[in-house]
């Protein structure tokens, strides 16, 4: 453990490990807030990006449609690309900060703003180039919000508790995502409609959030240092002296890797894999969401509730990575749509599991209370950048190495590897 800086104490009250339980009220206002991050995040990145690409490039389904995947994916790895800087960065600031508000409520404010704006942008703007642009500023929004969202466990939530509450983080993802996508392919059909919608939906339900998270603010004299250097300085965390971090770090980059190349490309699969075209690829999107949701939100919060009561987070997590791994086989072997919802849930259950214990677990290995929101940004990368990157990573696989089973194959190997790596962690049990 990092020993204590000047001017702070372990047993200052914004420090110290959370022992008081949350109220049903937190949990309900905390679970709001991520279905209105993921909704704006997932259902724009699933439907609304990959079709506004499409649309900019004018390729339908009788034309090049991998030039349309590589445009995708390059503009999720520039996104990617700030996601890398903006979750740590954001994490460090936010543990310095001494509003009333507390620590990590402006943050919860400025990033909603943000994300919500550079949504409405994206549906005035035309061209690849403002795309990227646009799509890089909301994730940099995204990236604010979430890093602000993920460190409120760790400030206001016992260890008894992250098991569950990070199940109400998790199951809004599934929830979001057939919402976001039900919404724009259901009711606002049109671009900018659908940028909207979710930019709204978004600022709604963050609000409940702001009023329910009673933060302990921290005092000038309490702040960690603030420079630059100590910023360069706290991105680098020795897997030496910190190797429970390090294994849960490695374990959520290659699972979350696995994740998004099983789902990254599934607008693609269902048109040009299973050859329905992109427009029908749409509305078979929609059911196959529906089980997958079905089992994210399920497998989340029973799983993040038992691990709570047995005390147990490492069997979970690798439970639920090789559940995903069986997932991604299924889609090597069998090619239909029938077989698409057999992965999907599977999918769910494993990734539901996956997200709920594993961010406790996170939780858990922070090496230092001072710098929990930058420590867990870190942690935010193995979500987001794979994800990002995917789209990129995925059509090149595609391309070049035996179209959509190598992709299914290379995700599961990747989930299976985040199982045997989790493993590894010796502090958690």
């Amino acid at each position: 453990m990092t020993a204590p800086r000047i001017g702070t104490t372990p047993t200052s009250a914004a420090f110290a490990e959370p022992q008081r339980a949350v109220s049903g009220a937190w949990v309900t206002a905390f679970a709001a807030a991520w279905l209105g991050v993921w909704m704006a995040q997932l259902g724009p990145f699933q439907v609304l990006l990959p079709v506004q690409v499409d649309t900019e490039l004018g390729i339908d389904g009788g034309g090049d449609w991998t030039q349309s995947v590589v445009a995708f994916g390059v503009i999720s790895g520039i996104a990617g690309a700030c996601a890398i800087v903006a979750f740590p960065v954001t994490g460090f600031l936010s543990d310095r900060t001494t509003s009333r508000l507390g620590r990590r409520r402006p943050w919860v404010i400025g990033g909603a703003a943000l994300f919500a704006l550079s949504l409405v942008a994206l549906g005035l703007v035309h061209g690849i180039e403002l795309i990227a642009v646009f799509w890089s500023l909301a994730i940099v929004g995204f990236c604010v919000l979430a890093s602000a969202l993920t460190a409120l466990i760790s400030d206001l939530v016992p260890v008894r508790q992250r098991g569950f509450v990070s199940g109400w983080m998790s199951a809004p993802q599934a929830v979001g995502i057939i919402l976001g996508v039900l919404l724009i392919t259901e009711v606002f059909v049109n671009t900018l409609p659908g940028y909207l919608a979710m930019a709204i939906g978004l600022v709604i339900l963050v609000i409940p959030i702001l009023i329910a998270a009673k933060e302990i603010p921290i005092t000038k004299q309490e702040r960690p240092p603030a420079t630059v250097g100590a910023l360069l300085r706290g991105m680098w965390i020795s897997p030496s002296k910190h190797p429970d971090f390090a294994w849960t770090l490695a374990s959520r980059v290659l699972v979350n890797t696995g994740n998004a190349l099983g789902t990254g490309l599934l607008l693609y699969y269902l048109a040009f894999g299973l050859e329905i075209g992109i427009e029908d690829a749409e509305d078979a999107l929609l059911p196959l969401i529906v089980v997958y949701l079905i089992g994210v939100v399920i497998s989340a919060l029973v799983v993040g509730y038992l691990s709570d009561r047995l005390a147990r987070r490492k069997i979970f997590v690798i439970w639920g990575s090789l559940a995903q791994a069986i997932a991604a086989f299924v889609l090597v072997f069998v090619t239909s749509y029938e077989a698409t919802f057999v992965a999907g849930g599977l999918l769910g259950l494993g990734y539901g599991a996956f997200l709920a214990v594993d961010q406790a677990l996170a939780t858990q290995v922070l090496p230092d209370p001072h710098d929990r929101g930058k420590d867990l940004g870190i942690m935010n990368i193995a979500f987001q950048v794979p994800q990002a990157l995917a789209p990129l990573l995925g059509a090149w696989v595609v391309a070049s190495l035996g179209g959509f089973r190598g992709l299914f194959m290379l995700a599961a190997l990747a989930a299976t590897l985040g199982a045997l790596v989790v493993s590894l962690v010796r502090d958690v049990k």
